[in-house]
């Protein structure tokens, strides 16, 4: 049986394309080796790129909120602060000589 071939994978490397968005593929596609490699012998290099791309997209969302894009504020208020846009409606008397019919 043949021995394995090994690989010279740098896991800052595969940190730094995992922060890109990069999926398990193309990044092993980028290292000539198979996906299976990378998902198993290095998921915990994956998650801690996958986590750096998350902090910075998030940090870029609170900035161009921060600097008046109002969607996001709106955005970012409704996941981070609980609003939503709920309308509340209250009902009075009818004027005088209004009349309603109920189907």
């Amino acid at each position: 049986m043949a021995r394995p071939k090994k690989y010279d994978i740098d896991t800052l490397e595969l940190e730094k394309l995992a922060s890109y968005g990069l999926t398990n593929t193309e990044i092993a596609d980028f290292f000539g080796c198979s996906k299976d490699l990378i998902s198993k012998s290095y998921s915990t290099n994956i998650t801690k790129g996958r986590s750096q791309l998350k902090k910075k997209l998030r940090k870029a969302q609170i900035d161009s909120a921060l600097s008046g894009n109002a969607t996001l504020l709106i955005w970012l208020g409704k996941q981070y602060l609980g609003q939503t846009e709920k309308q509340e409606i209250t009902t009075t008397e009818l004027p005088e000589g209004f009349k309603v019919e109920l189907l």
